[in-house]
């Protein structure tokens, strides 16, 4: 997943590449966040084009993965597409201020700002596989969701929800205002 930098010239270079299950386990090497399997192959596309000396890179992800709910503890398969658009300043002697980023030009001719859309470039190519990880694990949700009604699962029996109700009595609440409850239901009692 590399853009050759020495190729590209004013007119946009589209570029195309598919995350298969090896480069998934090594992006969970680098990222513990993301799900540990893939339902489908992931799509990357890229159009790169020369500015003046800039490169500006433009595309997207695709692909499908499989989660578990926060809610019921069900997998499901959840579809994610995320858009992108750098521009890449050559880095010339510049030196990011963090070790990760300067590791991360050293190492992928790459380096993305903290303002996501600009960042420099080094070397005749750049590495685009830690830069599509970090898009996948933006793509993803936070609490996953079978979907967006999950009832999850019953707080006594564990039963799902989702599937049928499993008959408990709903729990009371334990909140220290409970007993003005009882009080009102008095006053009204006592009011009649």
């Amino acid at each position: 997943m590399k853009i050759p930098v020495d190729r590209l010239n004013d007119a946009p270079t589209s570029f195309s590449f598919e995350g298969d299950a090896n480069w998934w386990r090594s992006a969970l090497a680098t990222d513990s966040g993301l799900p540990g399997e893939i339902a489908e192959p992931v799509q990357f596309r890229c159009r790169a084009q020369r500015i003046g000396e800039d490169v500006q890179l433009e595309g997207g992800v695709d692909g499908v993965v499989e989660l578990e709910c926060g809610r019921c503890l069900a997998r499901y398969r959840h579809r994610f597409s995320e858009e992108f658009r750098f521009v890449l300043e050559p880095a010339r002697n510049r030196v990011p201020a963090d070790p990760e980023g300067a590791e991360a030009l050293a190492r992928d001719g790459l380096y993305l700002g903290d303002e996501l859309e600009t960042g420099w470039f080094r070397g005749s190519e750049i590495h685009l596989g830690s830069m599509f990880t970090e898009l996948v694990s933006l793509a993803l949700p936070v609490k996953p969701l079978c979907r967006e009604d999950c009832p999850g699962l019953c707080a006594r029996c564990g039963a799902n929800l989702a599937v049928a109700s499993c008959g408990c009595e709903e729990m009371k609440s334990d909140s220290p205002f409970s007993v003005l409850e009882g009080i009102r239901d008095d006053l009204v009692r006592g009011g009649n």
